[in-house]
């Protein structure tokens, strides 16, 4: 097998694989509105491609396409050979397309329905290749009704491969012709042919230039097909433009061409259609975006709003919490001068309370000293199962309904501007966001105590190491070591040994009072307790920090699938099938430009202003 055989069928290939993923892509419902028309046309475009490969081998079909009075049927004529269609100045001239193929071929193996045509029989060379029909005219109604001209145009279109596009000086710049011929071209490969060469002057230059914007026009005819037909009918050959134009038909829609022919058409309109869809579906996806944006910020807005609830749920038990803490803090630290006096200020409450036993004179008063301690430590001890309690006890969701029912609204508005419906965002039920939310609940407060031992060790370990403990232990001292510094130094110096030491006779200081020692106790107290308060306060921030990160964790776990998940499921389904349908567009785009045809068949341009399907010689 030879490599241009390879490669052809590899490109075959591929045009395989790419329908194969259209086909895929179109049979996916969405509840995207603008996502379930491109399905649609997709699967329209496929029934196209199925008519096309069907007739892969058949004869092209070649079209006389043009405004009226611009030579059509004259055209079709002259290059048969033969008067097929009428001929006249009566406008329109043509109301029934007319069917002209050799006898051999049938209009079933085409795809088109005899019954719908005037169908004429020629044994002309160039009818064993090619299929001519002769189409009414495009101008001749202003909108499409049953019946119409128009209507008859737009039926055949689609069973057309090579469109004859006929134009006369007269003609060239209709705007309504030109409109028409943008949305039959696709698909198609193009001929342009100025006719009544006899009358009209040449502007073929000008018509270029102005065609040049949207289509490939690689060549274009000025033939005289009236004359033409008179040559035929005197004997002779016709020569010139016409001679050239014939030549084209006869070599270049020959039987070799046609799959390359075909293949190119099939390209070029799935390119079109996915190109359609793709601008489609870009005018609306703002409004998808708008509404992810909006899921997202009801999201985090929902999120804070249920950690602060969270958080202030939790923190109900700090004083709780605050003495395990300071309580495992002293444990760590082990025996230190300033952690047994964080235990003395932890436990002062109870040490005040047994030192009242000192005050009993009789077994009855230390009886009600006891009961009165046992109602305390009872007291204590119900404190804290109501705050385990409370902990087991958070609220299903930790917001209103008023706020939820809040976000539901402004997510539902943005659903209908996305053309999505907005009962996906009444799906997501406050009853369903409830038990989603009490699953949650079931994970994540089945250990809640555990939890909060955590936090509290976590914490007591961050306050425990060394620099921590010197920093403190230091500034504990500090104070201390100044109190005994000035005692030493006012019992041993300033007493005793200034008398001996000093040059002259001195007399010795006298030793310090008992005010000294009962301000120095009083100060103490107020640095210890200075020490103790900054103490707590650190704790009780990093304590509080740990707290609000574990009601933060709750809120994400509970909102990980937001409050909207079949609408956020459904987003993301959208931006899916976006990302394919823009995957399959750039294939399209990168296969049209491997599939060459004919240097001398026009073609519409691709969005990058190359011909598509087109042959570049070398």
């Amino acid at each position: 097998m030879s490599q241009p055989d390879v490669a052809q069928l590899e490109l075959l290939a591929q045009v395989d694989e790419l329908v194969a993923r259209l086909t895929q892509w179109g049979a996916c419902e969405s509840p995207w509105r603008p996502m379930n028309r491109a399905s649609a046309l997709v699967r329209r475009l496929l029934s196209r491609v199925e008519s096309l490969r069907l007739r892969l081998e058949a004869p092209l079909v070649v079209a006389t396409f043009g405004g009226t009075g611009t030579g059509k049927s004259a055209l079709v004529n002259a290059l048969v050979g033969r008067d097929c269609t009428t001929v006249g100045r009566q406008r329109p001239t043509t109301t029934q397309p007319v069917l002209i193929l050799h006898s051999q071929t049938e209009p079933e193996a085409l795809g088109l329905t005899a019954d719908d045509f005037h169908v004429v029989r020629v044994d002309a060379p160039l009818l064993r290749d090619i299929v001519l029909i002769d189409c009414p005219d495009p101008d001749t109604n202003e909108t499409e009704s049953p019946g119409s001209n128009l209507e008859r145009l737009h039926e055949l279109l689609p069973h057309c491969d090579v469109l004859i596009y006929t134009s006369t000086q007269q003609k060239y710049r209709s705007a309504r012709v030109v409109d028409e011929l943008g949305q039959a071209a696709t698909g198609c490969r193009l001929l342009f042919v100025q006719t009544h060469a006899d009358l009209d002057q040449d502007i073929r230059d000008d018509w270029q230039e102005q065609l040049a914007e949207h289509y490939n026009v690689p060549d274009m005819f000025l033939v005289d097909s009236v004359g033409a037909r008179t040559a035929q009918q005197e004997g002779r050959r016709p020569t010139g433009e016409f001679s050239r134009l014939h030549d084209v038909l006869t070599r270049e829609l020959s039987q070799s061409q046609r799959v390359q022919i075909r293949r190119a058409n099939l390209i070029d309109l799935i390119d079109a259609a996915l190109k359609h869809c793709r601008n489609q579906l870009a005018g609306q996806w703002p409004a998808v975006e708008q509404l992810e944006a909006a899921l997202e910020e009801e999201r985090q807005k929902l999120t804070t709003a249920m950690t602060d609830r969270l958080s202030e749920q939790l923190l109900t038990g700090r004083h709780l919490w605050e003495r395990r803490l300071l309580s495992a803090v002293t444990e760590n630290w082990g025996f230190s001068p300033f952690s047994s006096m964080l235990r003395l200020y932890n436990g002062m409450g109870s040490l005040i309370a047994s030192m009242s036993l000192f005050r009993a004179r009789n077994s009855l008063q230390v009886a009600l000293l006891g009961a009165v301690q046992g109602a305390r430590w009872i007291k204590t001890r119900q404190s804290e199962q109501n705050t385990e309690s409370q902990l087991q006890q958070l609220s299903t969701c930790g917001l209103g309904d008023d706020v939820l029912r809040e976000s539901q609204f402004v997510v539902a508005g943005y659903a209908s501007s996305a053309r999505l419906d907005p009962a996906l965002a009444d799906r997501s039920s406050l009853d369903a966001m409830r038990t989603e939310a009490a699953q949650v609940e079931g994970q994540f407060l089945d250990d809640a105590g555990r939890r909060i031992d955590d936090v509290i060790n976590r914490v007591a370990t961050r306050n425990s190491k060394v620099y921590v403990r010197a920093w403190y232990e230091l500034l504990f001292f500090a104070y201390v070591g100044f109190v005994v510094f000035r005692v030493g130094k006012n019992f041993f110096y300033d007493t005793f040994l200034r008398t001996f030491l000093a040059d002259a006779p001195t007399i010795s200081e006298p030793m310090l009072s008992i005010d000294f020692y009962v301000s120095a106790g009083l100060f103490f107290l107020l640095w210890s307790g200075l020490l103790v308060m900054a103490f707590s306060a650190r704790l009780r921030r990093g304590l509080r920090r740990e707290v609000d990160e574990l009601a933060q964790q709750l809120a994400q776990r509970r909102m990980s699938r937001g409050l909207f998940p079949d609408l956020e499921n459904v987003c993301r389904k959208i931006t899916l099938s976006r990302n394919q349908l823009e995957a399959l567009a750039d294939d399209a785009v990168e296969l049209r430009s491997h599939v060459a045809t004919s240097s001398q068949l026009g073609a519409t341009l691709s969005p990058s202003g190359e011909p598509v399907g087109v042959r570049r010689e070398r």
